[in-house]
């Protein structure tokens, strides 16, 4: 009997112990759902504020912006963090259809890129960005590979040249089954990774056989050079019937650096002495290359002989005038789908790949209070004064799929541009 009223204290101490628990628990958790419910309302009430008063359309696409705002916020208060309050955003903000304008979080490589794209151009924005990069750089750790999710799986769709992913064989149309054992995620399956080593399970070929493991060490990109880095990795010359065909994948035009770049290879560089070019402006960013087409276009331009001590002549042209084949795709957005327009009604070349995204049109990024970021179309474009290409796109001369799943690093839309432009000669 005694032994049975022991045991009842212990119970009763139990029982005691944990509803203090469970109180001490609650009263922990309490203050902190309201306050992430609260911050996440104030992003989105801010999403909504800079749209309608900064969106390029005063009547919104003939969308109801203000019922768009009472139809979203209800469903604010059911997330429970910002990736999820991300999707309801960006639900929202599709409604207006018209490219340039989604909300990010950092989360995703788009956050950095984009910031690395615009912050060298705006001091505000500079300003802003020193408590997220104390260190006054815009990085994040990566492996330079751009996925899809098809069929609910994720690809490789593309690889930043000269990137860890590059350097070790990894391939366009690898299926990525995990990290680490973990499911992929871009930023999450190598944040502070920078210098250890990653492993990716891939399958390669549509049979589960194929998989393999690759071990990949990431590194830190600044988002503000990496595509100026990757442009100067894909520059080569690719010999094929004793011609020289040059190759230069232009990753980003979101600043004159890209173009210089561009004419130093072809005027004194690697790409001077081919005897034809592929211009590759698939997948990456925009920008604003007005002068994008000129070393292409200029008539009749000059030339420049030097001669040294021992009669040593060197030739350089003020402009190209060798055969050039444009590469596009559904990934050409923006100010490459300009300069694709450009190239085909000044019939500088023939285009090859798929349509264009149909995205052109001016975008401005605004930094909230939290850190995230909302990409807004600001301005309307149009091409010869009166061509829109917002929603149309740019249709290539010679079309060229490229299913992505389990190519194989297969590149038919690379591989028929380089007979196109032998064919040239």
């Amino acid at each position: 009997m005694k032994r049975f009223r022991l045991i009842r204290k212990r119970n009763s101490a139990l029982i005691i112990l944990f509803s203090i628990s469970i109180l001490l628990l609650s009263w922990l958790i309490s203050p902190v759902i309201p306050k992430m419910l609260a911050t996440q309302s104030k992003t989105f009430n801010s999403v909504w504020e800079i749209v309608n008063n900064n969106f390029y359309d005063p009547k919104f696409n003939g969308v109801d912006w203000k019922a768009m705002q009472s139809k979203y916020a209800p469903k604010i208060n059911q997330t429970q963090n910002i990736d999820q309050a991300a999707v309801i955003i960006n639900q929202m903000l599709g409604e207006l259809q018209t490219s340039h304008t989604k909300f990010y979080t950092q989360n995703e490589p788009a956050y950095y890129q984009i910031l690395g794209i615009f912050a060298p151009m705006n001091e505000e924005l500079q300003k802003q960005l020193k408590n997220i990069f104390p260190s006054g750089k815009i990085e994040y750790t990566d492996i330079g590979i751009y996925t899809k999710t098809l069929n609910n799986k994720t690809f490789i769709n593309t690889i930043l040249d000269g990137s860890p992913a590059a350097k070790v064989g990894l391939k366009t149309g690898d299926e990525i089954i995990n990290a680490d054992g973990k499911p992929f995620h871009p930023i999450k399956s190598f944040a502070g990774k920078a210098g250890q080593k990653v492993t990716l399970k891939i399958q390669r070929q549509p049979d589960a056989k194929s998989q393999q493991a690759i071990t990949v060490t990431p590194k830190t990109f600044d988002t503000t050079t990496m595509f100026l880095d990757a442009q100067i990795a894909s520059t080569q010359i690719i010999e094929r019937q004793g011609k020289k065909i040059g190759y230069v994948h232009i990753w980003s035009y979101g600043g004159d650096q890209y173009q210089q770049q561009l004419e130093d290879d072809l005027i004194y560089g690697r790409l001077k002495d081919a005897d034809a070019l592929v211009l590759d402006l698939r997948d990456g960013w925009g920008g604003a290359p007005m002068v994008g087409l000129n070393i292409f276009l200029a008539q009749p331009g000059f030339s420049l002989t030097n001669i040294n001590r021992n009669g040593r002549r060197s030739t350089y042209y003020s402009h190209w005038k060798k055969p050039v084949v444009m590469l596009v795709n559904e990934g050409s957005r923006s100010a490459k789908e300009v300069v694709a327009y450009g190239f085909q009604k000044a019939k500088i070349g023939s285009v090859v790949g798929t349509k264009t995204a149909g995205a052109v049109v001016a975008g401005r990024p605004f930094l909230l209070a939290d850190g995230t970021l909302l990409y807004v179309a600001v301005a309307n474009v149009y091409v010869d004064e009166n061509q829109r290409l917002e929603g149309k796109g740019v249709t290539p001369d010679i079309i060229v799929p490229f299913p992505i799943e389990y190519a194989q690093g297969n590149d038919p839309q690379k591989e028929r541009a380089i007979r196109e432009a032998l064919a040239k000669l």
